[in-house]
């Protein structure tokens, strides 16, 4: 393999971290009412039982990977889960203390939270804001009860609404999570969403395809007939139609699932597609700092037993090579719509890109699939419907 014998991705992995700590830090909370039959995510239904045990845990952690022993500045905030807020104000409340103990926002930051629609309240809003977050992340999924009923969500199409009224009364940020391909799902349900979600004017839309992974009821009842996915053509469609509409309304697809207004991009996410640093803490969690990764325990009992026994959380860790590095920051990079710069890439990861896929990119440039014009690599619109099926080929050696 070909290295530019400028900056080699250990030489630029050393810089990032002679140049401070992370400035991205993602926080799990994995508590739900109950799993939807889609979801994989790490989490516990119906455990808030947990809760307080958790968040002692989440402190022993945050305390231990603050090194030196001191706050630390940071650019972006995201608590993801499961779903932060069925944590009781209070706990929530102890929950931001703590991490804004140890992560100071700097100047600009941007601070993210997911949130139930069924959990907002005009309480819950004071509070978050109160704290310093600036984003609220609905889970909204669908406007359409049927729909809603079939991902076996807990909310209704009202409180979508009536959530993002109080959060636009706050001058906080709306973003808006949307699933299409859903089975039984039409065009017309589909442009319903579109339409609804636009008439509450968020900041930022999230849309994914309806996925089927293992260990998921979905997946069981998809094996046994019970459910029965999206052909092909309605996914693409759908995909399309979204894109087309939310560009329309003003908003800029600005990554393959992700739609925002001028200035709304999520910072936090970009940050990932950049190959930044990012720390994170709760089970589940992964964080990428100095070229390792590492990601804590999927169950969150074992995650709390480990914290309580004084021993690390860490599951499984991962020191990237170079050229796994360099591979897994194309990928990243090729989601957003701009595409990957050749002379950004070749600074940022020590390899030409041609030296890394050379071949399967000239193949997937005349397939149409992606756009090289010299300077930049960057998906078409028919490579943003496939997009899954090229990324194995660029992370293969």
């Amino acid at each position: 393999m070909t290295r530019l014998k400028n900056r080699t991705t250990a030489q630029l992995v050393a810089s990032d971290a002679a140049n401070g700590s992370p400035r991205s830090v993602y926080i799990h909370v994995p508590f739900c009412a109950h799993r939807c039959g889609y979801c994989n995510f790490t989490l516990v239904a119906g455990r808030l039982d947990l809760a307080e045990p958790y968040l002692a845990a989440i402190e022993r952690e945050l305390a231990g990977l603050a090194e030196p022993h001191e706050p630390r500045p940071v650019d972006t905030l995201f608590f993801g889960g499961g779903t932060p807020t069925q944590l009781s104000p209070p706990q929530l409340s102890r929950l931001l203390q703590s991490v804004l103990r140890w992560h100071q926002p700097a100047a600009g930051y941007e601070f993210n939270i997911e949130a139930n629609p069924a959990d907002v309240t005009p309480e819950l809003i004071a509070l978050l804001a109160q704290h310093g977050v600036t984003r609220i992340s609905l889970g909204a999924q669908s406007f359409q009860s049927a729909k809603l009923r079939t991902l076996e969500r807990d909310h209704q199409p009202d409180d979508i609404r009536r959530a993002a009224g109080l959060i636009r009364e706050s001058g906080l940020q709306l973003s808006l999570d949307l699933i299409f391909g859903v089975p039984g799902e039409t065009a017309a349900d589909w442009q319903a969403d579109l339409d609804a979600a636009l008439a509450l004017a968020p900041d930022h839309i999230s849309t994914y395809g309806l996925t089927f992974e293992r260990g998921t009821t979905f997946w069981n009842r998809l094996s046994h007939g019970q459910l029965h996915r999206a052909d092909e053509g309605t996914e693409r469609s759908l995909y399309l139609r979204a894109i087309d509409q939310l560009s329309a309304a003003g908003l800029e697809h600005y990554e393959v699932s992700n739609f925002a207004r001028p200035g709304r991009r999520c910072r936090h996410n970009e940050a990932y597609w950049a190959g930044q640093q990012y720390d994170a803490a709760g089970p589940g969690a992964t964080r990428y700092v100095a070229g390792v990764r590492e990601t804590n325990h999927r169950s969150t009992t074992t995650y709390l037993k480990r914290i309580q026994a004084g021993q690390s959380p860490v599951a499984e860790r991962e020191q990237l090579g170079p050229e796994d590095a360099a591979r897994e920051l194309l990928v990243f990079g090729l989601r957003r719509m701009a595409g990957v710069d050749r002379a950004w890439f070749a600074a940022r990861s020590g390899f030409e890109i041609d030296a890394l896929v050379g071949p399967s990119l000239r193949r997937y440039v005349d397939l149409g699939m992606l756009e090289d014009t010299g300077t930049a690599v960057r998906l078409t619109r028919e490579g943003l419907l496939v997009s899954d099926a090229i990324w194995p080929d660029f992370l293969r050696r």
